[in-house]
């Protein structure tokens, strides 16, 4: 079992920076993949950015490419999603998510993913 804690959001203007936690417990050395989704009222939990947890590779929506960074601390079971230049269309749930594997480039799937985090709210005001 892995648990996973996230936290960090909040209410921003637009052009504002926010950075996201996840703090992930339990049997870690089993992660292969963590991932950040997000879920807007009315639509799909959409898959935001990834890490690969033991080599740091990372993959990002065009939606924020650019903007958002993955990164993670992995002596603190961490990962973190820097989020710059926010955008009204950025509000939404945020979820960490991880991976005990991940078939082929399936990284953005949502049904790759074993564990969530609670989620946490990001609202971006205009």
């Amino acid at each position: 079992q892995v648990q996973l804690v996230d936290s960090g959001g909040g209410l921003v203007q637009a052009g504002g920076s926010l950075r996201l936690s996840c703090v992930a417990s339990g049997r870690t050395s089993s992660v292969y993949d963590i991932a950040w989704f997000r879920q807007a009222p009315g639509k799909e939990r959409e898959f935001v950015a990834a890490i690969r947890w033991s080599l740091g590779s990372t993959y990002y929506a065009d939606s924020v490419k650019g903007r958002f960074t993955i990164s993670s601390d992995n002596a603190k079971n961490t990962v973190y999603l820097q989020m710059n230049t926010l955008k009204p269309e950025d509000t939404a749930v945020y979820y960490c998510a991880a991976a005990l594997t991940i078939s082929g480039t399936g990284y953005y799937l949502r049904g790759q993913y074993n564990y969530w985090g609670q989620g946490t709210q990001v609202t971006v005001s205009s």
